[in-house]
């Protein structure tokens, strides 16, 4: 249960995060957002490793710089694959590979389910596509290269989760400080490196501040989860992080909630219930 919790919390404040970070692109260049962010949630890392503990010993330092590299790539990935769209196809195929994944490495490693969890499982996938898919997601096509970079994405947003569980248990927040340093670096070298095509527009620094530790904070959240229970179910109801995204975009933007993510958010509160019972 208490797995699960930490589990929904997770899932919550990446959605949080993406909304900000969201809103922040809007603004000025993705670089420029993650260039505010990505210090931002470094440093609450950092305030978290007298609190937490960290532990940098070989295993730590490599699964955590996989991690940072997994996650670099998953942001490149992703908004590249959001550019091309459509987005109501691309993100559900983004958000299935990237709970479906670790879902394949848990039971690989010898997690079981019970019954309810059986059932619960696959009900909580659809309910990731469901609520991270939009209005009309049937009515476009994506081209071959979009799709390809879907699945990558989701791919590498899975791999990172897979190292931060596989990072020694008594590592406290170390995986999470060796990944981020290493993914804000690579994002910072990348800012550098096109800086003359970020183009002129200041980013909205509060707002993407807050993305960054929202999206540190997310990160903890399922660090803790995973070692306290089980990654099938831990990386399956993180993955519900649309969820936060689609209700936010409700009561901040007036943004309508389609009938599919409405049945979507219903089967996903099943599917919780359900594998709270495991």
């Amino acid at each position: 249960m208490i797995a699960l919790l930490l589990a929904l919390g997770s899932s919550l404040a990446y959605g949080c995060a993406d909304f900000l970070g969201g809103l922040g692109a809007r603004k000025a260049h993705v670089l420029r957002t993650v260039t505010v962010a990505a210090p931002a949630s470094l440093m609450v890392e950092l305030l978290l490793w007298p609190f937490l503990g960290a532990s940098f010993d070989t295993a730590t330092l490599a699964w955590g710089a996989a991690s940072g590299v997994a996650s670099a790539a998953a942001f490149a990935l992703l908004y590249r694959t959001l550019a091309i769209g459509p987005m109501n196809v691309l993100s559900p195929v983004t958000a299935l590979v990237s709970a479906a994944l670790p879902v394949g490495v848990g039971l690989l490693q010898g997690e079981h389910l019970t019954a309810a969890g059986l059932v619960g499982l696959p009900l909580a996938l659809v309910a990731v596509v469901l609520v991270s898919a939009g209005h009309g997601a049937g009515a476009a096509r994506p081209s071959g290269t979009a799709l390809l970079l879907a699945l990558g994405a989701g791919a590498a947003i899975a791999l990172q989760l897979v190292c931060l569980h596989q990072a020694p248990s008594g590592s406290g927040v170390a995986p999470l400080i060796t990944g981020r340093a290493v993914s804000s670096a690579v994002t910072l070298a990348a800012a550098g490196l096109l800086h003359r095509r970020l183009g002129s527009e200041r980013p909205a620094y509060a707002t993407s501040a807050a993305a960054g530790v929202l999206d540190s904070v997310a990160n903890l959240l399922f660090l803790l989860a995973a070692r306290s229970g089980d990654l099938t179910v831990v990386a399956v109801v993180t993955a519900l992080y649309p969820a936060g995204t689609v209700l936010l975009a409700r009561g901040v933007l007036a943004e309508r909630i389609h009938r599919g993510q409405l049945v979507g958010l219903g089967t996903a509160a099943v599917a919780v219930s359900l594998l709270a019972l495991t």
